[in-house]
């Protein structure tokens, strides 16, 4: 019986791991470029699997240890279950790594710490740092009797000033003599340039390997594309996620990285919806926002009702585990869903609400909700699971009336109350316990007093907001972050995949006009917009790259000849839908 020819996909990723084994093999730094749907993720656990077994006895007699690098605690717990936490490998967050070998150089931490933004202020009123531990943890500062403790940004500064002592780079290399980089174009630059200056220029640091795609940058704070004389690059040529109608727009977008698909012949499609035709006046900006060029409010929501229906018509499934909506940002998302002011109260600062590093908002939708759900529901193990350990049981008749009073009360108080009202009737109740990060944080609110005072730190106001906002907004952003909704923004879904995908494109956002992009892309961006072409670009391709069968775009930008001309270039002119100047009724 003949042997079944190898498909395309399987070839290019093959050829790949290949490469990339021998660099690891023979000791050469590398990066591997992994565009969207190439398994980057199965390439970093393959060369994790190859070091454990040909390097692993070797590394752990030593005493050493593969460094691996990760974007996101979701990630490190992802490998750390892959690998069955093999203790020759250490995967962490950038920050929890810099702080592994930053700790133990107290001495030169203290005579750092006062040259970084904002601590000296912090240190003048005590005199200096002294004898102090400095600590890291949460990532909040603080000043104690005893330690300071050092917020996020501040371990990055700290680990680029002491890489430039050799004894800091020979405890490292000595602990870490190779170092896996997860998502590279993720990583801090100014940490990326420390690297390649005191290690990839001397020759003399770890064996680096470097994981990532750098169209796939879309955080403000990332390196991007890493190019050295010193790292061998490894293209990955494989899409093993999406259909090859998919593949093709993506390779025609990014000539420079073709893809190969697994069987071309699987049907699937990928069109682009515009309203250019609406006749109505285009939006000008005035009033607020940067609208410039797309419809009214009211015409938007129209063509998003029209192309959901034409959709569902033509056979998509748009159920929430079929198809997802993407929607430029998270201010427009939130209108969209019930929410709309709490991505306001964090500002640029989007990460304590939309991760849940937020202690309220962490305990309210992962403890809270799921422990009403439950008594709702009638199972009452589960609920005091949910409230923790320490929340004490029933044990009398009198414990079960209290319980059933108050939790029929604060369900009630869902609906109708704010925040800071559930807080505080939680609170009040003898038999309930509120975490202690979260009575940290009241506690430190209550000593700030009622009104809000210059100086006040950010995470006091913060909370002075979020305590007025209805619990309603809370209950509508915990049905987004679990997925439970088919919204979420572009930035959202990266490393994200799912069957379908209808990517809203429009304005409201001064750092994205797509329509801009489109037409920069054959005579490229003009002098200093290099930035905002890239960040432009790299978003509509991870926004494209993520379904597996089904595309569609709708433009509700009035879109440019040039704009318009390139969109049949990638996508193919029979792949250009005009939509009518008045969308059609939707039935009710």
């Amino acid at each position: 019986m003949a042997e079944e020819a190898e498909n395309p996909a399987d070839a290019a990723g093959r050829i790949a791991l290949a490469r990339m084994f021998a660099c690891l093999d023979e000791g050469r730094s590398f990066r591997l470029e992994a565009g969207a749907g190439a398994g980057k993720t199965y390439s970093l656990d393959k060369a994790l699997r190859r070091l454990i077994d040909r390097r692993g006895p070797e590394l752990l007699r030593r005493g050493q240890q593969v460094g691996c690098i990760t974007y996101t605690n979701v990630a490190k717990d992802e490998i750390i279950s892959r690998i069955q936490a093999h203790p020759a490998v250490r995967p962490e967050t950038i920050h929890s790594f810099c702080w592994s070998i930053l700790q133990d150089f107290q001495s030169t931490l203290r005579a750092l710490v006062a040259t970084l933004e904002g601590w000296a202020e912090r240190l003048e009123p005590i005199g200096g740092i002294g004898a102090r531990r400095v600590h890291y943890e949460l990532g909040y500062p603080s000043v104690g009797d005893q330690q300071v403790t050092l917020r996020h940004d501040d371990v990055l500064a700290l680990m680029i000033h002491a890489l430039a002592y050799p004894k800091f780079r020979s405890v490292l290399v000595a602990r870490y003599p190779i170092l896996l980089i997860d998502e590279y174009q993720d990583t801090d630059a100014a940490f990326v340039n420390a690297i390649k200056a005191w290690f990839l220029n001397t020759g003399q640091g770890p064996q680096l390997g470097l994981f990532g795609d750098h169209w796939q940058k879309i955080y403000g704070e990332g390196c991007g594309l890493v190019e050295h004389a010193a790292l061998e690059v490894i293209d990955k040529n494989a899409n093993f996620r999406s259909t090859d109608s998919i593949v093709q727009v993506l390779n025609r977008m990014r000539p420079a990285l073709p893809q190969m698909v697994r069987d071309s012949a699987m049907p699937g499609e990928a069109r682009v919806f515009h309203t250019n035709l609406w006749p109505g006046a285009r939006r000008t900006g005035q009033g607020g926002g940067h609208w410039t060029g797309d419809t009214s409010p009211e015409a938007a929501k129209a063509y998003f009702a029209h192309i959901k229906h034409r959709l569902a018509a033509e056979g998509w499934d748009l159920a929430v585990g079929k198809t997802k909506i993407l929607m430029l940002s998270h201010s427009v998302l939130a209108r969209e869903q019930g929410y709309s002011s709490i991505p306001q109260i964090y500002g640029q600062f989007n990460d304590p609400w939309l991760k849940k590093d937020d202690p309220h908002i962490k305990f309210l939708a992962d403890q809270l909700e799921p422990a009403c759900a439950a008594f709702e529901a009638k199972r009452y193990g589960e609920m005091f699971e949910c409230f923790g350990t320490g929340t004490p049981k029933i044990r009398t008749h009198a414990d079960k009336v209290a319980w059933s009073d108050a939790m029929t009360a604060l369900i009630a108080l869902r609906i109708s109350g704010t925040i800071g009202e559930v807080v505080d009737f939680i609170a009040a109740q003898p038999h309930m316990r509120l975490p202690e990060p979260v009575e940290e944080a009241e506690r430190r609110l209550a000593d700030a007093g009622p009104e809000p005072t210059e100086g006040e730190s950010r995470r006091i106001t913060q909370l002075r907001k979020l305590r007025v906002v209805p619990y309603t907004e809370l209950i509508a952003l915990d049905r987004f972050i679990d997925g439970h909704t088919p919204f979420a923004t572009k930035h959202g879904v990266k490393g994200a995949e799912f069957e379908n995908v209808l990517v809203i494109v429009g304005r409201g956002w001064n750092k994205y006009n797509f329509g801009q992009m489109l037409e920069w892309i054959e005579a490229g961006p003009p002098v200093g917009r290099t930035e905002f072409f890239e960040n432009n670009r790299n978003l509509f391709y991870v926004a494209c790259s993520r379904p597996k069968i089904r595309l569609a775009l709708l433009f509700t930008q009035v879109l440019s000849a040039n704009a318009m001309a390139q969109l049949r270039a990638w996508f193919g002119a029979d792949n250009i839908v005009a939509l009518p100047a008045e969308p059609v009724a939707v039935p009710a």
